[in-house]
């Protein structure tokens, strides 16, 4: 490579097995200053107590959310990683995580507040990576509304880049439901809305996963999901299944414990159709040898009658 081409090119993300020193960050925000990529590498991106993006040139500080907003993509992020114990084709990746967008009119360095990468993604995310050298599968942005450009970022500017790089899909979240958005890519490169069915938004990027939106809003505790046809497939299936389990041996006891007192009142019954039996039996006999006295004492009454006509006759 020549040194104009060298010069030129792209410096490579820090990696953990070249690490970068972490600069005193500098007074007060420097947010829209000018800096080579190579300068933001080294100088900001690691920067933990301000998180700093890099579009075309210039720094743009990551806006704070409000805590209600920060609990509805907490929310979401936690409903993810529920998802990824059951169906493991991705993982999470956090705000302090960025990566490269080659865009038509530039170069944008962005960290969205959280994100996917497939297992299947033709750049695999390393363990040991400190920045993510493909394109995210998901990027989730939770809106600051605390001015009026960093919604415009967020809906507008990464939107657009987004959309530009290759990221299939891309959530925006806030504490108000208007505001929240959801957008799957199309084949020529465009973000249109991923529009909820009933009320429930189904991502295409990872499939089995969804969500109620207004639960965005109310988040219910995750152990309460498990009952919930939209997130039984993937919320505590190992519960469900242990609880299914015992319902199965709890209805397979009950059934045994049916047969044998039905067996037992079988025996029983048979029991006391046999002691009836037994009992007219015994009231036949009695009633047999009630007859045969009867009859023996009418024939022995008829014989004494019969012995005492014929005396008479005799004169005896």
């Amino acid at each position: 490579m020549s040194p104009s081409a060298a010069a030129l090119a792209p410096p490579p993300p820090p990696t953990r097995s070249a690490p970068v020193a972490e600069p005193t960050p500098a007074l007060g925000s420097e947010d829209g200053r000018e800096v080579s990529e190579a300068v933001y590498w080294k100088d900001y991106y690691l920067l933990s107590d301000v998180h700093y993006e890099w579009n075309r040139g210039r720094l743009e500080e990551k806006p704070v959310s409000d805590y209600e907003t920060f609990q509805v993509y907490h929310w979401l992020m936690l409903l993810l990683d529920r998802f990824f114990e059951s169906h493991p084709i991705g993982a999470l990746v956090a705000l302090e995580m960025g990566f490269r967008l080659k865009l038509p009119d530039g170069v944008a360095i962005r960290k969205p507040d959280f994100g996917v990468v497939r297992h299947d993604n033709p750049q695999p995310l390393l363990p040991l990576d400190v920045s993510y050298h493909g394109v995210f599968d998901l990027c989730v942005e939770a809106l600051s509304d605390l001015e009026r450009r960093g919604i415009a970022r967020e809906t507008v500017q990464k939107k657009a880049d987004y959309a530009a790089g290759g990221v299939p899909e891309y959530f925006i979240l806030h504490r108000e439901p208007e505001l929240q958005s959801f957008f799957v890519r199309t084949a020529v490169g465009v973000y249109v809305p991923l529009v909820p069915i009933d009320g429930v938004i189904e991502s295409r990027v990872l499939p089995g996963f969804r969500f109620r939106v207004a639960d965005l809003c109310r988040r219910p505790p995750h152990t309460a999901l498990r009952d919930d046809p939209v997130y039984a497939d993937f919320v505590l299936p190992e519960w469900s299944a242990t609880e299914r389990r015992a319902a199965a041996l709890a209805e397979r006891a009950a059934a045994e414990r049916e047969a044998r007192e039905a067996a037992e009142q079988r025996t029983a019954s048979a029991a006391q159709r046999a002691a009836a039996e037994t009992q007219r039996a015994d009231a036949q006999a009695r009633r047999a040898e009630a007859e045969a006295q009867r009859a023996e004492a009418e024939a022995r009454q008829r014989l004494e009658l019969e012995l005492a006509a014929l005396r008479a006759r005799l004169g005896t």
